[in-house]
């Protein structure tokens, strides 16, 4: 095992960094995308300091295979950019380099800076980057080409004990990005690591600082979740914290109206997870019939609306509308929501055949509707 040390405002060496080695940490190398392993030598190459970091590293760590690999280096985004030809900078605030493989990508960020706490945009060092991290096990560099794994944090030995900590205080890190305590619950779930009392009862009571995150950051949450195969204990967890009522407040008062409705969902979302554990490419419309089903159930007596025959395309017009309300305020991509209405109908024995032109009339008759009103 090696140290990493700085030094103090006296010139003394103090221990800032483990290091662990190959035969320490026994990462193998052939794990490593090839890509990636290019992108990092390539920029070390050229005297920046780069490494793997986050989730990749924590994976790596308990034998799971990657799903993607993210870089952080100590070169400025236009750096980044004039080394690779196939790769553009992204984002507004705080910019980062997307460099593209074929269908992959590779999130290459430069060290940020502690300046402004851990939201700011300023670029800085690695000893600074550590601390904007959100989690231990998430905090964690790898160096795939010295085979080095630095932990300024503890994050190596949370993740033997399985345990969950937070790398920023309690008293800023949820204030900061209310997204962190989704991403917590998740983390426990997926990595059976567990919540101390005071970060589960933090995350009780900062839920409601999710009420003002924008819808795109909560879709993106909520489709994680959907993807991740263990939404069954992320959102019982989520339940348990108060988190599910401002990611899904109308399947929330649901549940809490009836406890019918609560087990169906629930198991609803053990079905899921079975369906994506095995097939990684069961499509988002799918997923989406196990979060929808039941309520669409309520919303009328579809055998006799078939029998009646009244269920027709203006039928299926406001089942999507309220449908559409009742996942707000995640806002999944159309087809795919329109997919999970019309599985989740034919679940129920309705088969309803839509004109084609039924969408393009409702918006025209939306548009009309509303002129009116402006006059």
């Amino acid at each position: 095992m090696l140290y990493r040390y700085s030094k103090d405002r006296s010139g003394h060496p103090v221990k800032k960094a483990i290091i662990y080695t190959k035969n320490e940490h026994k990462i193998p190398v052939e794990k490593i995308d090839s890509d990636c392993l290019k992108v990092v030598s390539h920029l070390k190459d050229c005297g920046f300091d780069t490494y793997i970091v986050g989730g990749a590293v924590r994976d790596l760590l308990v034998g799971k295979e990657p799903k993607d690999f993210d870089i952080v280096t100590s070169a400025t985004p236009s750096k980044i950019k004039k080394l690779f030809r196939n790769s553009r900078i992204i984002g507004k605030r705080f910019r980062l380099v997307h460099v593209f493989f074929d269908e992959k990508i590779f999130e290459v960020s430069t060290f940020r800076s502690t300046v402004a706490g851990s939201v700011g945009n300023s670029f800085g060092s690695i000893e600074e980057d550590v601390q904007r991290r959100d989690f231990t096990l998430n905090s964690l560099y790898y160096d795939p080409i010295k085979e080095q794994v630095i932990d300024y944090v503890g994050g190596v030995q949370d993740i033997k004990n399985r345990v969950l900590k937070p790398v920023i205080p309690l008293n800023r890190i949820f204030e900061e990005d209310p997204v962190r305590m989704l991403r917590a619950v998740k983390y426990s779930a997926t990595c059976g690591c567990k919540m101390g009392f005071f970060l589960k009862q933090k995350i009780r009571k900062s839920a409601h600082l999710l009420l003002p995150v924008s819808p795109s950051r909560l879709t993106e949450e909520m489709l994680k979740i959907l993807n991740s195969g263990h939404a069954y204990d992320i959102i019982s967890s989520c339940l348990e914290t108060d988190l599910y009522m401002y990611l899904q407040p109308n399947a929330t008062n649901l549940m809490y109206e009836s406890k019918k409705f609560e087990r169906s969902y629930m198991q609803n979302l053990l079905q899921m997870d079975n369906l994506v554990q095995n097939d990684k490419t069961v499509r988002l419309g799918q997923k989406l019939t196990y979060l929808i089903g039941d309520f669409i159930n309520t919303l009328t007596d579809w055998k006799k609306e078939v029998s009646a025959k009244t269920a027709t395309g203006e039928l299926y017009l406001k089942t999507w509308t309220q449908v559409r309300n009742f996942v707000l305020p995640i806002n999944p991509q159309r087809t795919e929501l329109e997919y999970a209405i019309r599985v989740s109908l034919k679940n129920l024995g309705v088969g309803i055949k839509i004109p084609k032109n039924a969408f393009t009339n409702k918006r025209e008759r939306t548009k009309t509707v509303k002129s009116r009103e402006q006059l």
